[in-house]
């Protein structure tokens, strides 16, 4: 038995795995590969990614060895999104191969404790009130694993979301591209970028060893699963530019559709879902690896409360309403590129107004923001209408008795944080209730005069603050009993979290 059983081993379930990890939850994370793919999907982590990622300690490394690109990815405009002056402590998109980024959260779900089994297969689950339990296949046989929850990780074509009875309402794909990772006869035919000639467009993106080339699929069979092949894809970006470019020594080709699906439910029970398993779209924006990131980050602390006894009823479905909404609003962006890129005169006026909004350092600003998801701001409780409540808070520079330090820095523990910038630290005294979840730190901020206090999610969304001006305190305490549950008896302690349970060894 386990507490939480993640099917998946990709973006979603390894940074998922961490987040429960830090709190102390055990976790398997099963994936039905007998090894970790080499074949590699994306090659983006956007702003959005960098901020949450560095919130746990994991960007850096990543920052490191990626190549920063001062824009963000958008398709169908004649225009270059800026992230200059954006919502962020990352403006740039970070080139870096996807497989990489799964190495580097393997590493760390490993090294936290969680148990990653390769070569185990879901086949079958099947719930009640109490647990989940799962029919997994391996290369031995057949055997179950029982879990108080499960999370679904794996994928567009979910087994979980399928074995779990959740819809996937949408539209199918209407257009496929086909995607080659090939060499090059003369390196220089295609450089970065896209191409056009009198049969229609080729994006080239250029990589060690081998180029990626992305054309449409002229005439898709029937069965959308049927194998590309290399003479496939040679006729097409042929025909396409009219000229020839010779491709060699394919090391993977597929297909791919515009389909946008978004799970009606991403929690049904004792089972919730993440990443591509909640939502499916096109791929422009390059945005997926990136939305996965964002699921897993928002639910990994809420899981954890669950499982640990101390959320409040309604914190687990605050995750679909959270990341529902905001899947709804990818599929949306996505599918908007895709039609700004449609060679259609009807269309013609609303590219041209919209090409005059990014035009305009406001609008682009604002449109960077929006497909990137740097916009993303939750309901809060209060509100009090501060631009920062419901937002990831900026990474501050700060001041505490043990010297500087950075307000990401002091959420790598992944949990609650109340930041107490008043003179004495008074207000950091009302939290004492919630000190086996929340961290209290007094600071100065000097960049931030008016900021009295500041409360965060274990994400780093803010719940609560207080300005110059205003000395209650009512609205903290509404905050930290709804994002945290009731306050600890006077004789708690803070050693361990109130109302949690030993975490069960996975066997």
């Amino acid at each position: 038995m386990t507490d939480v059983l993640i099917v998946g081993a990709g973006p979603a379930g390894l940074l998922l795995a961490t987040e429960l990890r830090l709190a102390g939850v055990g976790v398997v994370v099963v994936e039905r590969h007998a090894q970790r793919p080499s074949l590699c999907r994306g090659f983006n982590l956007n702003a959005r990614a960098l901020d949450l990622l560095a919130r746990r300690g994991l960007a850096e490394r990543l920052v490191g060895e990626g190549r920063q690109v001062p824009h963000a990815a958008f398709s169908g405009l004649p225009v270059t999104l800026t992230l200059a002056g954006t919502h962020t402590d990352h403006p740039y998109s970070l080139g870096i191969a996807q497989t990489r980024v799964e190495e580097v959260l393997e590493e760390r779900a490993l090294a936290l404790g969680a148990d990653i089994r390769y070569g185990h297969e879901l086949r079958a689950l099947e719930q009640d009130s109490e647990s989940v339990t799962a029919t997994l296949t391996t290369a031995d046989g057949e055997h179950r694993l029982q879990a108080a929850y499960l999370a679904g990780c794996d994928g567009g074509r979910s087994t979980v979301r399928t074995q779990a009875g959740i819809s996937f309402p949408g539209t199918p794909a209407t257009r496929f591209s086909l995607l080659g990772d090939v060499e090059l006869a003369d390196p220089e035919a295609l450089p970065f970028g896209p191409h056009t000639g009198p049969g229609g467009s080729v994006f080239a993106i250029p990589r060690p060893g081998y180029v990626r080339i992305i054309t449409a699929d002229p005439q898709p069979p029937a069965d959308k699963d049927t194998p590309v092949t290399l003479d496939l894809l040679q006729t097409a970006v042929d025909d396409a530019l009219a000229r020839h470019v010779e491709l060699r020594a394919a090391r993977w080709l597929t297909r791919f559709g515009d389909a946008a699906r978004l799970a009606a439910e991403y929690v049904r029970g004792r089972v919730v879902l993440a990443g591509d398993a909640a939502h499916i779209h096109p791929p422009a924006g390059a945005i997926g690896v990136n939305v996965a990131l964002d699921d897993a980050f928002n639910l990994g602390w809420k899981l954890a409360a669950t499982v640990r006894g101390t959320a409040p009823a309604h914190l687990l479905d605050s995750y679909h309403a959270e990341r529902h909404t905001a899947g709804a609003h990818v599929l949306a962006n996505t599918r908007a590129q895709v039609l700004l890129g449609e060679a259609e005169d009807r269309l013609g006026p609303l590219t041209d107004l919209l090409t005059r909004v990014t035009a305009h350092p406001a609008g682009n600003r604002a449109f960077a923001e929006i497909i990137t998801g740097l916009d993303t701001r939750y309901a809060t409780r209060p509100d009090s209408g501060h631009p920062w409540l419901g937002r990831l808070a900026p990474d501050l520079a700060l001041t505490t008795p043990q010297g500087p330090t950075r307000l990401a820095q002091l959420l790598t523990r992944g949990r609650g944080l109340l930041l107490d910038l008043t003179v004495g630290g008074t207000v950091r005294e009302s939290a004492t209730g919630w000190a086996d979840r929340v961290d209290s730190v007094t600071a100065t901020c000097p960049a931030h005069p008016e900021l009295h206090a500041l409360l965060l999610r274990p994400d780093g969304h803010t719940a609560w603050l207080r300005t110059a001006g205003d000395d209650s305190t009512d609205g903290l305490h509404e905050a930290l009993r709804h994002w945290y549950g009731a306050a600890a008896p006077p004789d708690a302690g803070t050693t361990a979290p109130y109302g949690s349970r030993t975490a069960r060894r996975a066997s």
